[in-house]
């Protein structure tokens, strides 16, 4: 499993928490490591533009877009659920990776921006990725903007704030979370624990 580091990610608790469930991890800046890899990472903390010259510098965009487009395992967390869109309106407009379409906007009319903390999912039935979790899970979360697809038919749930908008996104094995599943205890790890055994289909049916 390679985690992207392109210096804007938690990754120790996300390297930490895949490691708990088993995965063997990589955490790398380097494209050549997608070699040999049954699945990728790209978590995110920070701007979506200067995410976006970072993956560029470092080459990852034409490669991420190829893994996706064959159906790879991928999950991006936080920014880099962000990123898979193919826009962003933070700091002006900003091209993003285009996995999925649909544009990145700002929280408008909520209580506070951040939205910061607990807060819940309502799961789409049928959600591989958010298979068995309980009746109500809440999960961690801490942004500013949040992704708008285009096609509601990806979206495997919504959250609550200032009206609802898409925490998680699903395509086969290529999936993106707003919340962070290293961060949401027992049903961030459930999360974790659905898309590894996803990369352990797609290592199955190779």
């Amino acid at each position: 499993m390679l985690v992207i580091d392109y210096g804007m990610g938690n990754l120790a608790s996300v390297s930490k928490a895949l490691e708990l469930l088993g995965a063997r991890v990589i955490v790398s800046s380097r494209v050549s490591a997608m070699r040999g890899m049954d699945g990728v990472v790209l978590p995110g903390v920070g701007a979506f533009r200067e995410a976006m010259k970072r993956l560029k510098r470092l080459g990852f965009v034409r490669p991420l877009k190829q893994w996706t487009a064959n159906g790879r395992p991928f999950l991006g967390i936080c920014l880099g659920y962000q990123l898979m869109f193919e826009e962003s309106s933070e700091f002006g407009r900003t091209k993003g990776l285009g996995l999925f379409r649909g544009r990145v906007v700002k929280f408008r009319r909520v209580p506070v921006v951040p939205h910061m903390g607990w807060n819940v999912l309502r799961v789409r039935a049928g959600s591989r990725l958010l298979r068995g979790l309980p009746r109500k899970p809440f999960v961690y979360f801490v942004h500013s903007y949040y992704p708008v697809p285009a096609d509601g038919k990806v979206v495997a749930a919504r959250t609550p704030y200032g009206g609802m908008f898409a925490s998680a996104v699903e395509d086969g094995l290529v999936a993106g979370v707003q919340f962070h599943p290293e961060k949401s205890q027992r049903v961030g790890l459930k999360i974790l624990r659905n898309f590894l055994a996803g990369v352990a289909r797609f290592r199955g049916g190779k």
